[in-house]
């Protein structure tokens, strides 16, 4: 334990590390009865808590080196020795570590460490995956005539990746869609929807009660606002269209939150009412949320997950959709697609393929290695209808997802309208900053103009700048008080305190009984009486005005993390990215804040930073995609 006190005091480690160290070895005192306990015991506890603690499931055996490669070698040294020569079997023999079989605080399986709960949940979900992946019965003929209709503009003998979704998702319990922006997500699920309503009230004589969801309150939103438009022109009759509902809920909210309580009121024992949930945004969903989520699914319903395999994972611990969507680390073949499109190794078995050819009248395959029956319930849409050939935005965004830093960083010196580089100095600061400013004003002068809350928050959402880090001139702390204070030599602002007319804030923590949950955004606006409020668009569309004294945790938002804007979109994005590296800096944070720009995207930096985070891939310790994805099959192929 003096190793783990040195740790602390260095902080290499958390005080709830060093507290966990100490249970594990008084249990296993107490369990075994012998008088003392191997060093190395609480030293792995305590790794496999910071492990969580960075958003890591498990403590892979062989990847303890890269927790301590950094530490001072006067505390490596001795780490490495106690751990040095440890096994499975030696793991196995202390009393507080068991392969799953027993209930134990420390579970061993495939060369991982885990914590008895979050064992429970990777191998749980791992189970309902599989078994909810399975093809569900079919009428082929009615859902080729549906798609034929669906996608009556598909041009002859092209293959039309959003049919190939929309056939996979109908086929299957669980199935994933997977898109980068512009590619068409929301009107594939529109037409999704549309042959699901079709074919269920065919069948069942009845209309399908179906829920659409998303990780956070703004994501929710813009799934309801953009279905609503995406079900107008849909070939089908106005009774299939009123099936199809526009407006989503949060996850928390439709899971029913229980006060105090981490529990939901759904769950197995009381299931969700519905018969097919849509969740968008699933890459911001953590592994204890897809837990809940599967179990509080009833045994007859359908979950479709939309989202971008290449966007950040969430917050908590785990990498769901990138696991799930894991076909790279698979045998595989890329198919050749013009720089609009995605390559991809994501292959189909046989069977599979013979439904989609059939169904969705599809041309000669390409033929490829085998593949795990996981990857019959997924669907790439591959092509950008936003970011085309005139699009930088498009290019910048797949260079980065390559990993070509150097690429990616040769694209700013040419002709594009909609991308531009800002060279990281003082005089380049104070200009982004002077910049962001101009794009504020205008909410801030619909404000004095005494505009409706909802259109100042529409306006608020033209621009946003995004940073990696916190704390710094260079983090959102530093950003909000450069543009506070540059808002205030303008005039478009009075900082008479912590509170005043014009300031943005975000959510940060869920409050239930309010109805405010961790993301959404309020602007403060002072009503007819002079006092301020808060006002919020809810996920339904509602508005919503709180006085400032009853927020849940709230802070300033002219700047925000790259985290916090998943989910979110915007007219034009600044992003700054700090000068000395980071281990946050990856490609996936990069890509993420890329592809936030709807139109314009601003990029201040050092190259060196942006190419070297370009290159940094993010790993997150799990084996989720080894458990969905070990079972190789037979022989599948590539469309």
């Amino acid at each position: 334990m003096q190793l783990l006190q040195q740790l602390r005091q260095q902080q290499l480690i958390r005080p709830l590390d060093t507290q966990f160290a100490r249970f594990i070895r008084d249990e296993e005192l107490s369990i075994s009865g012998q008088a003392e306990v191997n060093d190395a015991l609480p030293l792995l506890a305590a790794l496999v808590s910071l492990q969580l603690g960075r958003g890591e499931v498990c403590l892979p055996l062989n990847g303890w080196g890269v927790l301590m490669e950094n530490w001072p070698s006067v505390l490596r040294k001795p780490a490495e020795q106690l751990l040095q020569g440890l096994c499975e079997n030696t793991l196995i023999g202390f009393s507080v570590i068991t392969d799953g079989a027993q209930e134990a605080p420390l579970v061993l399986s495939s060369g991982r460490l885990y914590l008895y709960r979050y064992w429970l949940y990777e191998t749980d979900v791992a189970a309902r995956i599989q078994q909810l992946a399975a093809p569900i019965p079919l009428n082929r003929d009615s859902i080729k005539a549906g798609l034929r209709r669906l996608f009556i503009d598909r041009l002859a003998g092209e293959i039309d990746w959003q049919q190939i979704a929309v056939a996979i998702a109908i086929s299957r319990r669980f199935s994933v869609i997977s898109g980068g922006p512009g590619t068409g997500k929301t009107t594939t699920v529109a037409r999704l929807l549309a042959l699901y309503a079709e074919s269920f009230s065919q069948q069942m004589q009845r209309a399908p009660l179906i829920k659409l969801a998303a990780p956070t309150g703004k994501a929710a939103a813009r799934l309801s606002e953009s279905l609503a438009g995406a079900r107008e022109g849909l070939p089908v009759s106005d009774a299939i269209c009123a099936m199809i509902p526009n407006q989503a809920v949060t996850l928390h909210r439709l899971l029913g939150p229980r006060p105090d309580s981490k529990n939901f009121r759904h769950n197995a024992e009381n299931p969700l009412h519905l018969d097919l949930l849509v969740v968008d945004e699933a890459s911001m969903i953590d592994l204890p949320m897809i837990y809940r989520l599967l179990s509080a699914l009833p045994p007859h319903a359908q979950l479709i997950m939309i989202g971008d395999r290449d966007q950040l994972a969430s917050v908590e611990a785990g990498s769901v959709l990138g696991d799930i969507c894991s076909w790279d680390n698979q045998a595989g073949v890329s198919v050749q697609a013009s720089d609009s499109e995605v390559s991809t190794g994501l292959c189909y078995r046989p069977a599979q393929l013979e439904y989609l050819q059939e169904v969705c009248e599809l041309p000669a395959p390409v033929s490829a290695p085998g593949s795990s029956s996981i990857s019959d319930a997924l669907a790439l849409l591959r092509r950008s209808y936003r970011f085309d050939e005139s699009s930088g935005i498009g290019y910048l965004a797949r260079a980065v997802n390559r990993g070509d830093g150097l690429q990616a960083m040769q694209l700013f010196d040419q002709p594009w309208e909609d991308i531009r580089f800002m060279a990281l100095s003082d005089e380049g600061y104070e200009e982004m900053v002077s910049e962001v400013c101009a794009g504020y004003a205008v909410y801030l002068k619909q404000l004095q103009q005494r505009s409706e809350p909802r259109l100042l928050l529409k306006a608020f959402n033209q621009i946003q700048l995004l940073a990696v880090v916190r704390q710094g001139i260079y983090g959102v702390d530093g950003l909000n008080q450069a543009v506070e204070e540059h808002l205030q030599r303008q005039r478009l602002i009075s900082l008479t305190g912590d509170w005043y007319i014009g300031r943005p804030v975000m959510i940060i923590r869920n409050d239930y009984q309010l109805g405010l949950f961790n993301g959404d955004i309020g602007i403060t606006v002072a009503d007819e009486d002079g006092r301020l409020r808060v006002w919020f668009e809810l996920s339904d569309g509602e508005m919503k005005g709180v006085l400032p004294g009853r927020l849940p945790e709230h802070e300033t938002v002219y700047a925000m993390t790259v985290h916090k804007s998943q989910g979110s979109e915007f007219d034009q994005v600044v992003m700054i990215l700090p000068a000395e590296d980071t281990p946050l800096l990856t490609r996936e944070l990069i890509y993420t804040g890329i592809t936030r720009a709807k139109s314009k995207f601003a990029l201040q930096a050092t190259p060196q930073a942006f190419i070297k985070g370009s290159h940094r891939r993010t790993e997150r310790a799990s084996g989720l995609s080894w458990r969905l994805w070990q079972a190789t099959g037979a022989s599948a192929t590539e469309i």
